[in-house]
């Protein structure tokens, strides 16, 4: 398999080095971020003349390590192989694993000549610790699967080919060392089971567990569609007869987005500029994982490309919600007729916003004008984007709308300025 350099994470660390805060690399199991630190991160580092004594690091998810997890044998071993007072980089792995790790972390951070790096799996067990302990002193860096730009670094074959296999299989590093498509299949079908699901059910003691592996298949089949956790249980009350309740459905819902299964959008009024707070829609972080999920059926690529271009928003570090358009128009006899117009995304980063439709196919004037319709109704001077699923030349209307393909929306850096 050939090396990806995960190079924006990779280049947020080293910008980051020795700023007296507690790098905090969060993301789905499996993602890379093992990898990033203790290969990428530690290669760098040796490479700009830090010694290989000066690297203390620990994978507290091996079963080698497991005495480590004991906090007052991991401060003892970390505090035995500082000897001098130059800079030293601690890396642990998988945080979550330590009991009491704050008081861990802290301690580090007050010995002075330490540069501390962790990974985390779990957003609602890191944030709520560390937000409490370290008051400021903690910096998050998510980490998300292979964007189809790093994926595309290591396929061999055209890109439209790629593309096919990247909205099937995913960007889970690991799915890169598998050459056949049984393979690929299998591994993420025992990692959903194994690993994702199986900690859930652990950290939160979950015993009765159909219902959970139930909510996982219906949130899995219906990717970009508006709901909320009391139609999720009226669902369960009248086709699947069961008894569960809007607080369990939510809490089951938080413990996958925690785990960075699936990830929320809120809707947000564009006219009125606020928040709708209910319904909302979900998206998977690994397309993979979702369609192994659902024994790869239900391969819309409508739906699919729906979902891979809010993973590269959020990969490029925008906050994407759903928007909402209300429009009034009169009828023939002068009444006036009240409609909800969608716009499948708005990005926000800084300053910056951007309003964007995923369309896979417009082969029609009249599918045209409907994935214009809420575009133009937007009465802002922020870009608005429609992003197809062909190959097409990067074009603007005379309404001020961009239209450009999938494959220059995620392997051009800087796509949504063309």
């Amino acid at each position: 398999m050939k090396r990806i350099e995960r190079r924006k994470y990779l280049d947020e660390l080293i910008s980051l080095r020795g700023n007296g805060m507690i790098k905090i690399v969060t993301g789905m199991r499996r993602c890379g971020k093992s990898y990033l630190l203790f290969e990428l991160f530690a290669s760098w580092l040796q490479h700009n003349d830090v010694a290989g004594d000066h690297l203390i690091m620990v994978n507290l998810e091996d079963y080698e390590n497991r005495e480590m997890r004991n906090p007052d044998k991991l401060y003892s071993y970390v505090k035995s192989r500082i000897v001098d007072d130059s800079l030293y980089y601690i890396m642990l792995d998988e945080i979550q694993m330590l009991p009491q790790f704050e008081d861990v972390l802290n301690g580090f951070l007050r010995l002075g000549n330490t540069d501390v790096y962790v990974t985390g799996s779990n957003a609602r067990f890191l944030s709520k610790d560390i937000i409490t302990e370290f008051r400021g002193r903690g910096f998050e860096v998510r980490m998300f699967p292979l964007s189809f730009s790093e994926y595309m670094s290591a396929y061999n074959g055209s890109r439209q080919a790629a593309l096919n296999e990247y909205m099937i299989y995913g960007g889970l590093p690991q799915i890169m060392s598998y050459s056949t498509e049984e393979q690929k299949a299998r591994f993420l079908k025992s990692l959903f089971d194994e690993t994702y699901l199986r900690d859930i059910k652990d950290r939160y003691d979950i015993r009765k567990d159909d219902d959970l592996e139930e909510l996982v298949n219906i949130i899995a089949s219906d990717i970009g569609t508006l709901t909320n956790p009391n139609k999720l249980a009226d669902t369960f009350k009248s086709v699947k007869k069961s008894s569960i309740v809007y607080d369990t459905v939510k809490n089951y819902i938080d413990y996958l987005c925690d785990a960075f299964i699936i990830e929320k959008s809120a809707r947000y009024d564009i006219k009125g500029r606020h928040y709708i707070n209910s319904p909302f829609k979900y998206y998977f972080m690994d397309l993979g994982l979702r369609n192994a999920r659902i024994n790869f059926r239900q391969l819309e690529k409508t739906h699919l490309m729906e979902n891979m271009v809010y993973n590269e928003l959020r990969i490029r570090g925008f906050n994407v919600d759903v928007g909402v358009v209300p429009v009034i128009r009169r009828n023939g006899e002068g009444k006036q007729l009240r409609s909800v117009l969608e716009v499948d995304f708005v990005c926000n980063q800084g300053s910056r916003r951007y309003y964007i439709q995923s369309a896979y196919r417009m082969e029609t004037e009249e599918k045209q004008r409907q994935e214009q319709a809420s575009l133009i109704n937007v009465d802002d001077s922020f870009k608005k984007i429609i992003i197809v699923g062909e190959e097409t030349p990067v074009t603007r209307n005379e309404y001020g709308i961009t239209t450009m393909s999938i494959y220059d929306f995620l392997l051009l850096p800087n796509s949504l300025e063309a």
